[in-house]
Order: C-alpha cells, then structure tokens, then sequence
C-alpha cells in the first residue's frame, strides 16, 4: 500500500529544492492539475423547476420595476 504524503510535507520537500527545480516541479505538475480540471468537470444542476409554485403576480413585478428606476440615474454620465 502506497504511503500518504501530507501537502504540509511536500511544502516542505519544496521549499529544499532549487529554484530550478521548483520551476521543474511547476511544470510537471501544471498539466497534471489541468487534466484533472478538464476530466472532472463538475455536474452542473438543473434550473429546470426552479420557480415552480412561486406566487409573482404582474403587480409585483410592476412594483419591484418602480423600486429600481427610482434609484436609477437620470443624467447621462
């Protein structure tokens, strides 16, 4: 069975290494992390439904409409 390695202590084997090797280790591990973001991509959720069984009459949306122009800006900036 493999052996877990702490993040702590990979920190610091790398703070060891040169500055060479660290820009090494940054390259090698840079596409590594992209391959995982790209392969994993999360799943996204469905917004289907979302508003279903909300009670937003013509009236409310007439109000929150009069609500944000009397905040608006009238003059041109």
């Amino acid at each position: 069975m493999p052996q877990v390695v702490t993040l702590e202590q990979v920190l610091e084997l790398a703070k060891q290494l040169s500055l060479v090797d660290k820009i090494n280790l940054i390259e090698k591990i840079t596409p590594e992390i992209k391959r995982e973001l790209y392969i994993k991509p999360k799943p996204r959720r469905s917004l289907r439904g979302l508003w279903r069984g909300a009670n937003i009459s013509d009236e409310d949306i007439a109000e929150v409409r009069q609500e944000m122009s009397a905040n608006f800006p009238r003059e041109s900036v």
